[in-house]
């Protein structure tokens, strides 16, 4: 249906104000108009635009710029992926030069010197076959591997008979009973009468 001052006249509107909606009517539409027309303007040259884009593309790959590109792109990526790699085996690898044993000197060398391209992870980023590698790492750098012992208290005085410890090293437990036994029936004993 069309905006026509027939249809405006018949739906009762006075005949200043049609004038005054028609104009802007008229205003919107060759708006509209303009709009499309520059719109269809824009759409006839796209033909062209994509052949000189597809004209520019070719001579890109012809002058081999967009393979250097490519290449250098591809280069970048494996390079990243390359170090991800390595970050991560080489935190499992400390991991592992741990539970060998190696001390944190061992662990700096395991780390410079091992051939990471060997070293093969699992789903969970850890090494693989950890069993061969912990003794390979124990072969390598033994001399690393760090050991400990257990040790008893250090006593600088040890319990004797004059300060109330252990007793006489020298006499059995059973020649001790005797002599306190012989003490306490006959009193002190002399010195030599029963020892050896």
């Amino acid at each position: 249906m069309a905006l026509t001052r027939k249809f405006l006249a018949a739906l009762g509107i006075e005949e200043s104000k049609i004038e005054s909606i028609i104009d802007a009517h008229t205003e919107t539409v060759d708006a509209l108009k303009k709009e499309r027309d520059g719109y269809k303007a824009e759409a006839e040259k796209l033909p062209k635009v994509q052949e000189d884009l597809k004209k520019a593309q070719a001579a890109a790959k012809d002058s081999g710029e967009y393979d250097k590109l490519k290449k250098e792109f591809d280069d970048y990526k494996a390079d990243v992926a390359g170090k991800e790699l390595l970050a991560k085996k080489t935190a499992a690898l400390k991991e592992i030069a741990k539970d060998a044993g190696l001390s944190e000197a061992g662990i700096a060398k395991a780390l410079k010197y091992h051939d990471f391209s060997k070293l093969e992870l699992d789903e969970k980023d850890g090494i693989r076959d950890k069993s061969a590698v912990i003794k390979g790492l124990k072969e390598e750098w033994p001399e690393y591997i760090q050991t400990t012992r257990t040790r008893g208290a250090s006593t600088p005085n040890p319990p004797t008979q004059e300060n109330g410890g252990g007793g006489d090293r020298g006499t059995s437990r059973a020649a001790q009973i005797y002599k306190e036994h012989y003490a306490a029936l006959y009193g002190a004993q002399e010195k030599g009468a029963n020892e050896k």
